[in-house]
Parts: structure tokens; C-alpha cells; sequence
């Protein structure tokens, strides 16, 4: 049994873990480690707190008595907010108190880019305007090339998390890009497990959510390559490609 632990921000979206575990089958358990969020919003400001390091620490120390075999700090906007180093250092701090391989949810995109062979992509984002601007330069930094953004503008998690489904589906499929090879849906507040593939299937390319790479990421750092079943063609391609962007894990 492979046990991937989930630090995850407050509450909006987790029981999409409890979907991903399912589609992926027997032999991979997600226990999930609810996060403080003193204020819910999309806002800089409040998510540098959601990603502040004694937070993380003590969700970390909630995982350690779990024995999990990785950990993943599933929050994009509470990664990537922080830039490229302060992202690492987080990942730093989580590996420090869990003792085994950590990463985050930004981290993870960067990776299934990196496994997919993909460099141009689309953003389609829930947040409002200059948080989404955020994650295209945390992807710039990493030689993606972003050849379209478009945001949402949505507030809260907690709006993001009773998004119709329909509706989710609608914004991600209009705001593709002709140059794009992928398209990136980076909030782990949004469901999207029953997503992905009607939306690789109206595409007809890859499409990246943030709940997604993050279960992908925390298999990937226990060791286990093989490629296995949905959702989405990320699983589909394994991971024995991927060069990590730290030095170990």
C-alpha cells in the first residue's frame, strides 16, 4: 500500500481525493491533513498565511504520526504565491518535519509538464486576475512558455468548491489556445477528478488540474513509475521521464 499524505488548505474540495484514490484503484490511500486558513480569499495577502511555514509545520507534524511514504502541500496559489524559492523552502519545511519526499502542488505542474514533454500551455484559472499572474510567472521562471491566461475571478475556495460542473467545464474548454499543448486548471479547490477526461476529450490535448498533479506528484516521489488508468493521460504516461526540480525527492 502506497500512502500519499495531502496537506490541504481549509475545506472546499478535499473529497475529490477520495474520488482520484477510487478511479486509481486498490494500493494507493490519500489520508488528507486539513490545513488552517484563518481567512478563505483569494487575495496574496491571506494566501502567504494559508502557505506560512509554522502553518505548514503543524499539518506536517499531523502527517508524520500517519506513516505516509510522501506529502504533497496541495494548494497552488498557497505555493506558488511565495515565488520559486520561497516554494522550495516550503517543500523544505514539509520534507523537514515529515522526513519523507515532499512537494506542492505548483512543483507538480512544473513535473507533469516535465513528464509530458510539454512546454506551451493555457492557463485557465479561478482566481481573480493578479493572483493567476502569480502562476505565470512561477511557470516562466520554470521555462514554461504561458501563450494564454484567463481568470476566473472567483474569491473564495469555498466558491470554487460548489462550482457547477457544467459550468467548470465550460470555462476550461473556452479558454483553450491553438498554440497550447496543455491546459492548466491550477486550483485545488475545484473539483475536477470527473473532469478531466471529458475535457481531454473535447480538446483533444492535455489537461492538467491541480488536484490531479498533486496525487500524480505524491506517487511519483514514493518510487512508483508505472503508468496506470485515468484520469487523464498524465497517469496514463507514468512518470520515468520526470527530472524534479529539487535535489532530492
Amino acid at each position: 500500500m502506497t500512502r500519499v499524505g495531502i496537506l490541504y488548505p481549509g475545506h472546499s474540495a478535499e473529497d475529490d481525493y477520495k474520488t482520484f484514490a477510487g478511479i486509481l484503484g486498490g494500493g494507493i490511500e490519500l489520508p488528507v491533513v486539513h490545513t488552517l486558513m484563518r481567512e478563505d480569499a483569494h487575495r496574496v495577502d491571506a494566501l502567504l498565511d494559508v502557505g506560512s511555514e509554522g502553518v505548514l509545520a503543524k499539518g506536517a507534524q499531523e502527517l508524520n504520526a500517519m506513516e505516509v511514504d510522501s506529502a504533497v502541500w496541495a494548494c497552488t496559489s498557497g505555493s506558488f504565491v511565495y515565488g520559486w524559492e520561497g516554494a522550495r523552502r516550503q517543500v523544505q519545511g514539509v520534507r523537514d518535519v515529515t522526513g519523507v519526499p515532499s512537494s506542492s502542488t505548483s512543483f507538480a505542474f512544473v513535473h507533469a509538464l516535465s513528464q509530458l514533454r510539454l512546454t506551451r500551455v493555457a492557463i485557465a484559472a479561478t482566481y481573480p486576475d493578479d493572483v493567476a499572474q502569480r502562476f505565470v510567472e512561477f511557470l516562466t521562471e520554470a521555462g514554461v512558455s504561458v501563450v494564454s491566461m484567463a481568470s476566473h475571478g472567483i474569491a473564495t475556495a469555498a466558491e470554487v468548491g460548489h462550482l457547477d460542473p457544467d459550468d467548470a467545464l465550460d470555462f476550461v474548454i473556452s479558454n483553450d489556445h491553438p498554440r497550447a499543448e496543455a491546459v492548466l486548471v491550477p486550483d485545488t479547490a475545484l473539483h475536477s477528478a470527473d473532469l478531466i477526461e471529458p475535457m481531454e476529450a473535447l480538446l483533444g490535448k492535455t489537461v492538467l488540474t491541480a488536484n490531479q498533479v498533486s496525487v500524480w506528484e505524491g506517487i511519483r516521489l514514493t518510487g512508483r513509475h508505472e503508468a496506470r488508468p485515468g484520469p487523464g493521460t498524465l497517469f496514463r504516461s507514468g512518470s520515468s521521464v520526470v527530472r524534479s526540480v529539487f535535489a532530492a525527492g
